[in-house]
């Protein structure tokens, strides 16, 4: 028991990170082009706070996180905030692309994970030159929200609507295409669910991820 309670110290941090610079990202493109939405209501900060979701951020990431680590001590994990609102009307202004908005306020949250574990990746050369009393703990920390972080941009980087990676996509389909894929956005979920549990979400994220993990290890001089 004291083994997932470490496990989970370690974990959790990455975790809440990740979901919750994930969101903020979103808001602040948004923001950047021209939608005061997020800002109006409160979600322009980097207090974790706000972005909570009690069922994604906690309940679901935390139950997910205790099975896999009493089952196989390997953590699988994924999750949300709460979705960050914006008004895509002010993206309609004359001048400004409609759908080249939506693609960069979708791509915001995954490229911010992928920074975020770049940053983790270059910390943890410093903290290595701590005394091992804080450096070890530390040094968990950061390697796991490198993985954190990669599987959060992987997997929300999939062509499914209402993931990012669907929102992308359809942002540069010709039309009509982007609306039939657009409809395709209330079964993404359940989409989601099948593919997870039948494995093949394992045989398309995994190898990427792999690539990933190696890239950031070895700029962590793990590699």
């Amino acid at each position: 028991m004291n083994e997932i309670v470490q496990n989970i110290i370690i974990w959790a941090p990455g975790i809440l990170f990740a979901i919750t610079l994930h969101e903020w990202a979103h808001g602040r493109v948004a923001t950047w082009l021209g939608d005061p939405t997020p800002r109006l209501m409160g979600r322009l900060t980097l207090n974790p706070i706000p972005h909570i979701d009690l069922a994604w951020t906690i309940v679901i990431p935390g139950v997910m996180l205790l099975a896999s680590l009493m089952t196989t001590g390997t953590p699988f994990v994924f999750g949300g905030a709460k979705p960050v609102p914006i008004d895509p009307r002010y993206f309609l202004r004359p001048g400004r692309s409609y759908r080249m908005s939506m693609f960069w306020v979708s791509a915001a949250g995954p490229v911010m994970n992928l920074l975020l574990a770049l940053g983790c990746a270059l910390l943890f050369r410093l903290v290595t030159r701590l005394p091992e009393f804080f450096m070890v703990p530390l040094a968990n920390m950061l390697v796991a929200a490198i993985h954190m972080n990669v599987l959060l941009a992987v997997f929300n980087l999939l062509p499914i609507p209402p993931l990012d990676g669907g929102r992308m996509l359809g942002a540069v389909l010709p039309r009509p295409f982007d609306r039939h894929l657009d409809a395709l956005g209330r079964y993404g979920m359940p989409i989601v669910l099948v593919l997870a549990f039948s494995g093949v979400m394992s045989l398309v994220m995994v190898p990427a991820m792999s690539v990933l993990n190696r890239f950031y290890l070895s700029m962590a001089g793990l590699h």
